[in-house]
């Protein structure tokens, strides 16, 4: 691809599937939020935690504010930074259950959810994603998926039978790099592969991918 991959202030994205003067145009533009989210995604370049960087932040805290979403699910909590952007998109009294499988993470997070003033909607699970979600009751209105990815087809199904129908499953790095549409065979593409096909082809949903960093899958459910 043409261009450096730098961003606007000295950092640098992550391999993309599109240009990368068109990430840094799209980075550029994105609404960062207020200090403490920017402190958070500085923390996250610096430290290279997998964060999903201001324009991902934007967008899952608009999808999530359109529908006044009430309990929002997210796998994959690493330093918190997806998951302020989640919390504040929360209705009064709404709550966001994160999972981390990592217990020094987790405590990370809980500092960075104290910093940005978020605490009182967070409750952090610390587990294997696949095991905890199978004892959480739904509905749902909002689940982010970003876990480890070879895991991704062992949680949509429990993902589903928790949305609420008409909430959103979100999930981050569904293109991988552009390897799923490539012969590439590793064990993390192949589970994106066939977590994407079992998506499009449930009755109960409908997904559609956008080419944004990594790729993200937005499905919404319309049936049970």
């Amino acid at each position: 691809m043409p261009g450096d991959g730098a961003r606007p202030d000295g950092g640098r994205l992550p391999p993309g599937i599109v240009y990368d003067e068109i990430d840094n145009y799209m980075d550029g533009l994105a609404n960062r939020g207020d200090a403490a989210l920017v402190t958070v995604e500085k923390q996250g370049l610096k430290g290279g935690w997998p964060i999903v960087g201001a324009a991902e932040g934007s967008l899952l805290h608009i999808l999530a504010r359109s529908l006044r979403a009430k309990r929002i699910l997210e796998l994959g909590t690493a330093i918190g930074y997806s998951g302020t952007w989640l919390a504040r998109a929360l209705v009064d009294g709404g709550e966001l259950v994160t999972v981390e499988h990592d217990a020094e993470t987790a405590a990370l997070a809980q500092k960075n959810f104290e910093k940005a003033g978020v605490v009182s909607k967070v409750r952090i699970l610390v587990g294997a994603a696949d095991r905890i979600i199978r004892d959480l009751k739904g509905p749902f209105d909002f689940i982010f998926n970003d876990i480890d990815k070879a895991g991704y087809p062992a949680v949509l199904e429990p993902c589903i039978e928790r949305l609420r129908i008409g909430g959103l499953l979100v999930t981050d790095n569904v293109l991988w790099n552009g390897d799923v549409a490539r012969k590439v065979r590793s064990a993390e593409t192949a589970a994106i592969r066939t977590y994407n096909e079992r998506l499009a082809k449930d009755p109960r949903m409908i997904a559609t991918i956008v080419p944004l960093r990594d790729g993200v899958s937005i499905a919404s459910k319309v049936r049970d």
